[in-house]
């Protein structure tokens, strides 16, 4: 299956270690720490506890990392949890076949001066072999993966062109306000001539970009990703045949027609597998170690000065250790069978859903599927299936559109309610869909230039950087190319507009439209302009209904407002369309408007295909806005996590942020985006500085732990580096910390640990980020801040997770974690004054007062009330007022050694959850969030 059992390996190195001699140790990197496991295995209380108790929390961490990481098969298949057995968690296989060393040819000396007698009396029989074992991963020398499900999926086929609803109406009450929290290219401004498109961006003080004529919506802080309608990744063909496929030739050649566009005609590989955004490929690549990442955990682990008998040892140790039963490996085949079924099924569908949506339009309307599949089988599993879906989907009823992962989720909906196999009704279902709606030779070329032109757009986005303006050009560029080939070559203006909350006169409206990109022609009279609800126009009538509004006669309209006055109104004549963009959540965000006022034939009306493309580029103008949204949240994410980190670790000397970014021919680059020096000063690269690796030969570490999205250790010219990856959801490297830590190997205990925290968090952080991207997964909200504004500032984010984690910490302490401090008749000042700023944090009115000032009063408050009040708290509620002076005055100055050396947990916990509190109502006040946004 070309994967490794990862806590398998993890047990072996942990034994190697412990039994290789003191006069090899140091070139061994400890493999029960990080970044050997991973740092959400480190125990929690270890995570921010004292460095006094580092032996007994790693022996905690040890035991937490095979207890609590160790995937069953439910967990693979069903995401189900697995028991906690931690009496059971150091009973992994680790015996050493007898002679192993001398099977290997190795001499006494070529072992490290270890002899077998040695390595016998110190290894475990045969027989021990773990529970944990009966689900790893088989170690075969075939690299290949088995695809069965191959052909059992039929072709598909895309329906006629359905009309969209456009006739003129007029602006309506708003059914309620949205603003787009989110500002990409806030810094930029296009040029007029520049690629047919001139573009701007609004002041610092806007909360959303967009270009032109009208937009509206809560866009949440762009933190909602466009619909998970993804292009289907190539895979390549499979080199193995196989035995248990039993599939149709009929079923065969309907999975190549259907698949041929993308030149998908084989099963997945485990990579590609790993690459699918569910929880199933997930909890797989958790669990198992692909070849990059081996090589990389034992690169790792021996380091870069270590002896070459060291390694020959480790070689045969490893070699002879590693070890499956035949139902362990059938166990595993299954497993990955199934993945591999299931990642065909969604390639199949969606394919699908691309066929049918022959006008690229991003969406089919569910009542146009729905009249489709009335004729297969029954009406009555067809009904209930779209009542859960609607359930689940609860904006789908007011729009009525289907995006490619609720298509692929309303077909599985239906085939669950037949009795039989799933899998076959699916397949039935494939097959007829694909006879019944078919598509004409005319119009598939017309939707694969069309397709094309989107695909521009969404690869603008990924290219760009952190850069609107290239998604801008390719938007206009769409347009205008349609409007050229299929539109009897119209003159258009075209102009984008985003929502905006109304900061300097709500009077006016709760929420603007901010004109962010126009055709060149209209730049003038339109770039970031601003369209007030009070003004004329039917922009926000458009985003009120979440419909598009098409006024063939604007001259006749009356509610028209006109930008250009160099002529009288009664001279403007032509068609005005204004479509609404969607977030993935179909909350609208803006508006793409387009007119023929500068089109002076007859034919200046806009027709039903034209209206249907253009609902395709708002598709894929939202899927590239909201790229691009996340790339600026999680590089948010960024720099409030080196803010937190830098005044902790003097020992860093610097750290280089980049992201990863697809290259040519099916390679990535690195960008550069962030670089921090010694001091905490950082440079942003809104005009990314691109690596390439053929390039950049002595920096090829960075690309090493891309391509095994493992924690990655060097050191260049006596400089020593930790490139530590950034993960998307299904695992594979999203950005990269290369963080210089200068001659020494290690940093010190107290900065290592917060080194941990801060990438921990940052992880967590940009996690989050990015599942607020998926259509189904509304975002969680913690804070009151968050409620108000979505997470208007990304930052929030990393230290919401970091406040979470002290919560739990002191949770788990109890009252009697504070026997200690209440023992002392007069405890160290530096105790006295956190627990004094957590009194006056939670209770400011008891300032100069004796239930602070007085330790015995003070400590009297250290009960379990006290514990719940700090777990409640929230330091963003708009009922809290923190008096920041006040409490810094307590506990600024302090290093963070001097905590540590006070040994006590309580008191670790209390001042980071201080600063934590202190953060986040800084970054609630710097926003000025006192106010709910629309």
């Amino acid at each position: 299956v070309g994967v490794l059992d990862r806590q398998k390996i993890l047990a072996l190195l942990r034994d190697f270690y412990d039994r290789t001699p003191m006069t090899d140790e140091w070139e061994l990197w400890n493999p029960r720490e990080w970044p050997i496991i991973e740092l959400q295995d480190i125990h929690l209380m270890d995570f921010w506890g004292s460095l006094g108790d580092q032996e007994v929390c790693e022996e905690l961490s040890e035991n937490l990392v095979l207890s609590q990481t160790e995937i069953s098969e439910g967990e693979i298949l069903g995401n189900e949890p697995v028991e906690d057995d931690r009496e059971e968690t150091d009973r992994i296989s680790t015996s050493v076949t007898e002679g192993v060393v001398e099977e290997m040819g190795m001499s006494e000396a070529d072992t490290g001066g270890i002899s077998k007698e040695e390595i016998e009396e110190a290894e475990p029989s045969a027989s021990e072999v773990s529970k944990e074992g009966e689900d790893a991963i088989s170690a075969e020398k075939s690299t290949g993966l088995e695809a069965t499900d191959l052909d059992e999926e039929p072709g598909s086929g895309k329906p006629e062109e359905s009309t969209l609803g456009s006739e003129p109406e007029t602006e309506t009450k708003p059914e309620g306000d949205h603003t787009s929290a989110r500002e990409p290219g806030s810094e930029e401004q296009v040029s007029q001539e520049d690629s047919g498109v001139t573009e701007t961006a609004p002041e610092a003080s806007s909360t959303a970009s967009g270009d032109r004529d009208v937009t509206d919506t809560d866009v949440t802080d762009s933190q909602q990703d466009a619909p998970a309608a993804e292009a289907v990744k190539e895979t390549s063909a499979s080199n193995e045949s196989q035995s248990d496929q039993q599939t149709s030739s009929e079923t065969r050649l309907q999975h190549e027609n259907l698949l041929h566009d993308q030149g998908k005609d084989s099963g997945p590989s485990v990579a590609e597998m790993q690459s699918c955004q569910d929880s199933c490929t997930k909890s797989f690549a958790v669990s198992c170690l692909t070849l990059p990442q081996f090589v990389q955990i034992m690169d790792n682990f021996v380091g870069e000065d270590i002896s070459l008998p060291t390694v020959k040892r480790l070689t045969a140790f490893i070699k002879g250790e590693y070890k499956q039963t035949e139902e362990e490996k059938m166990k595993q085949r299954e497993k990955v069978h199934h993945m591999s079924h299931v990642a065909q099924r969604k390639q199949l569908l969606e394919a699908l859903f691309e066929k049918w949506d022959s006008k690229a339009c991003g969406s089919l309307d569910l009542e146009e599927v729905i009249a489709v599949l009335s004729t297969f089988k029954g009406k009555e599993a067809l009904m209930k299936a779209k009542e859960q879906l609607c359930s689940r989907y609860t904006q789908l009823s007011k729009v009525g559109k289907l995006s490619p992962k609720a298509f692929q989720i309303f077909l599985e909906l239906i085939a669950s309610k037949f009795t039989g196999s799933e899998d076959e009704t699916i397949d039935d279902l494939v097959r007829f869909l694909t006879t019944t709606v078919e598509q004409s030779h005319t119009k598939s070329l017309q939707s694969s230039a069309r397709r094309k032109w989107l695909q521009d757009i969404q690869k603008a986005a990924e290219t760009s950087g952190i850069r609107m303006e290239p998604v801008y050009k390719e938007v206009i560029k769409a347009l205008s190319q349609d409007m050229e080939v299929h539109g009897d070559n119209k003159r258009i203006s075209a102009y984008i507009a985003l929502l905006e909350e109304n900061q300097l006169s709500p009077e006016q409206g709760q929420v603007l439209l901010r004109y962010m990109a126009c055709t060149p022609d209209d730049a003038p009279y339109l770039l970031n302009r601003v369209l007030h609800r009070d003004m004329k126009g039917v922009s926000f009538a458009a985003i009120d209904q979440g419909k598009p509004i098409y006024v063939p006669r604007v001259q006749h309209h009356g509610n028209i407002h006109f930008w250009n006055s160099d002529h009288p109104v009664e001279e403007k004549k032509g068609s005005l369309l204004v479509l609404p963009l969607y977030d993935a959540h179909w909350r609208v965000f803006g508006i793409l408007g387009l007119d023929t006022l500068r089109d002076q034939s007859h034919k200046s009306i806009f027709l039903t295909h034209e209206i249907t493309f253009y609902e395709g580029v708002c598709h894929a103008f939202s899927k590239a806005y909201h790229h691009i949204c996340m790339r600026e949240n999680v590089l948010q994410v960024a720099v409030t996590a080196l803010d937190w980190l830098y005044p902790r670790t003097p020992s860093i000397h610097a750290v280089t942020t980049y992201l990863v970014a697809p290259g040519k021919d099916k390679n990535y680059v690195l960008w550069k985006v962030i670089t921090t020096d010694n001091t905490g000063q950082k440079e942003i690269h809104r005009s990314p500085v691109v690596l390439l690796r053929e390039e950049n030969l002595l920096r090829d570490y960075l690309f090493k732990c891309t391509d095994s999205s493992e924690v990655t250790l060097t050191s260049i010219y006596g400089e020593h580096h930790i490139a530590v990856p950034l993960h998307d959801l299904s695992r594979q490297t999203l950005g990269i910390f290369d963080i210089s830590i200068g001659q020494h190997k290690k940093l010190p205990p107290e900065e290592q640990k917060d080194l941990q925290k801060m990438l921990k968090m940052a992880q967590a952080a940009c996690s989050e980020i990015l599942q607020r991207f998926l259509e189904e997964r509304e975002p969680t909200q913690v804070l009151e801040a968050e409620r108000v504004t979505n997470v208007k500032h990304a930052g929030i984010l990393f230290h919401r997770f970091m406040l979470q984690e002290l919560r739990e910490c002191v949770l788990k302490l109890g009252a009697e974690s504070f026997a200690r401090i209440k023992s002392c008749a007069e405890p160290p000042a530096l105790v006295h004054d956190v627990v004094k700023a957590v009194l006056l944090l939670l209770h400011p009115d008891w300032k100069g007062s004796e239930e602070t000032e007085s330790w015995s009063q003070c400590k009297l408050k250290l009960d379990d009330k006290l514990i719940q009040e700090i777990y409640c708290f929230d330091p963003t509620a708009s009922s809290v007022q923190v008096q920041a002076e006040l409490l810094l005055d307590l506990i600024i100055g302090v290093p963070q050694a001097s905590v540590w050396q006070q040994d006590s947990a309580p008191a670790q916990y209390l001042y980071q959850w201080l600063h934590t509190c202190l953060a986040l109502a800084e970054i609630t006040k710097s926003q000025q969030i006192g106010k709910k946004h629309p």
